[in-house]
């Protein structure tokens, strides 16, 4: 037996044992805010219970064991048989069947429904980010099924199911589905309009054969997908099931995995469709983006989502690191250097939380202002959010020192994961075409943009000034693409300041006024104005373990 060389010290314990959810203050303050009154006791049970699985030592166990175990592809079983199944880790299975029966793909039937589930979403999608792919497809395949009444009264109490089942069985005696979807091909990308596959009708009404490809098609082993395709009408939107209705198997040719950056726990694949393939048409021909589009939303919402949440876990790993971290003379969260970085990433995290949880309850309002401002609201956050994780999950991994540089940390995970989020489902200058659309096409979403952010008007005299800045920028539409990241960026601001101002603590919506709209505040994390009561900003991200 070897002689001890040292004694290990000041070392911060791993942050276990905890709940995710009342652990945050800004996401336990905002369903409190959102949610019916006679309801918020019933889900503070239930998000209390997410929260403290999502902060268990075996939820984070099952996280790092999915990635640590990417999925296999097997094309062919051992006699030769063409099969195209992907093995997933059990780890993987276990972390999705415990979000579905979570009701995480079950929101559009529910009281307060898209708030619950936002919030659930963003609790777990901190244990493991790769498996919500599923999750968020599953969920927001419902209003675009719903151009199809029959098709919606077959699919949606499957989607809704809280019984994960991840075996391929007929739709009919499965307990519960999972939906995935194909969009981009190799020659567009988010140009589906250049969509080759092609749609040929058989004589059966709404049946159809698809020959072509996807090339990104992520959850692979769902059972069902929406796909778009040419159809002599146009592009349409189809329903692609795994299983064909008399129980035989689609042709659905899955060519290779993605190796992808981040994500890895999930398999994204390129699938090929050979003429044989079978579809069912979901709305008119021609109107396939007009069907999917309600996806799209739904999707972008949950990439608005997923992102606070690694936002949220990077913050409370920097936090509790820095909280048992010694180093000059005392804890690292003490010293003004710190502290500032500290106060400054909590800040980002708790503005992201904060529009993530005002856009949920505004899908569950049933007011058509609500759907007006969702229209630029969701674009706006989808791109600002998305790109505040990736800065911020490298400050945050810094904060960790060498620590922070090392797999079992945890924090080089969060940071490939950190750019999906502003890719997936439109990147950023999609998002900023898309506002400039709504913004030429829709004055009505304007309004009620600017109605939401004016109702802090004159709490702040910098976010006057900003919404002053910003409607300057609307009234010049010259040169108006070239400048849309930075119209859109200044919406992005302006919400969330007024959200902020609203709902915050006065240090937390000073310090974003000051930095994010006063524009004291420099081009990295941990400038914030010093004077500033940083230390109550920190303390209110820490986690109390």
């Amino acid at each position: 037996m070897g002689a001890s060389t040292h004694t290990v010290t000041n070392q911060a314990p791993p942050l276990t044992g905890y709940d995710a959810f009342a652990a945050d203050a800004a996401l336990a303050e905002g369903v409190a805010r959102h949610a019916g009154a006679d309801r918020l006791d019933e889900i503070r049970t239930e998000l209390g219970e997410l929260g403290r699985s999502a902060g268990s030592a075996q939820a984070q166990r099952w996280g790092a064991l999915a990635n640590d175990h990417p999925p296999v592809l097997h094309t062919h079983d051992r006699y030769g048989h063409r099969i195209d199944e992907v093995e997933y880790h059990f780890a993987y299975h276990r972390l999705l069947g415990h979000a579905i029966a979570a009701g995480l793909t079950d929101a559009w039937s529910r009281p307060d429904g898209h708030l619950r589930r936002t919030a659930a979403f963003l609790v777990w999608t901190q244990t493991d980010a790769g498996h919500s792919c599923p999750l968020s497809m599953t969920h927001a395949a419902v209003p675009a099924l719903r151009a199809d009444p029959g098709l919606a009264a077959e699919w949606e109490p499957r989607l809704a199911s809280r019984v994960y089942e991840p075996d391929l069985w007929p739709p009919d005696v499965k307990p519960g589905a999972l939906f995935g979807m194909g969009m981009t091909e190799k020659q567009g990308g988010s140009d589906v309009r250049s969509n080759t596959t092609r749609a040929e009708p058989l004589a059966a009404a709404g049946e159809y054969v698809l020959t072509g490809h996807k090339w990104f098609c992520s959850a692979p082993m769902s059972d069902a997908f929406l796909v778009l395709a040419q159809a002599p009408g146009g592009l349409t939107c189809f329903l692609l099931p795994r299983l064909l209705p008399d129980g035989g198997r689609n042709t659905f040719r899955i060519q290779r995995l993605k190796n992808k950056l981040g994500n890895r726990s999930n398999a994204s694949a390129e699938v090929e469709f050979d003429g044989t393939t079978w579809a069912r048409r979901v709305g008119e021909e021609g109107r396939g983006v007009p069907t999917i589009i309600g996806m799209v939303a739904a999707t972008r919402l949950d990439c608005v989502t997923g992102a606070a949440g690694q936002m949220r876990q990077a913050v409370a790993q920097a936090v509790h690191h820095a909280a048992y971290r010694s180093a000059f003379g005392g804890p690292l969260i003490d010293k003004p250097l710190m502290r500032n970085v500290l106060a400054d990433l909590a800040l980002e995290s708790e503005a992201a939380t904060t529009l993530a949880l005002r856009l949920a309850a505004a899908y569950d309002a049933d007011d058509e202002s609500e759907k007006q401002l969702l229209r630029l609201a969701v674009p706006v956050a989808k791109y600002w959010v998305t790109k505040r994780c990736p800065p911020l999950a490298a400050e945050a991994l810094e904060c960790l020192g060498g620590n922070g540089y090392v797999e079992e940390s945890g924090m080089p995970r969060l940071l490939r994961e950190s750019p999906l989020n502003s890719i997936w489902e439109g990147s950023g200058n999609v998002q900023a075409l898309d506002v400039l659309r709504a913004l030429q096409r829709e004055p009505a979403a304007l309004n009620a943009f600017l109605t939401e952010v004016g109702l802090a008007r004159g709490a702040d005299h910098r976010l006057d000034a900003a919404i002053r800045d910003m409607l300057t920028e609307l009234a010049d539409l010259d040169g108006i693409e070239a400048r849309g990241r930075r119209l859109v960026e200044r919406m992005a601001l302006a919400l969330q300041g007024s959200l902020l101002l609203r709902f915050a603590p006065p240090e937390v919506a000073d310090a974003f006024c000051a930095s994010r709209l006063g524009r004291d505040w420099g081009g990295a994390f941990g400038t914030l104005p010093h004077t500033l009561d940083l230390a109550s900003i920190v303390d209110r991200a820490r986690v109390p373990v």
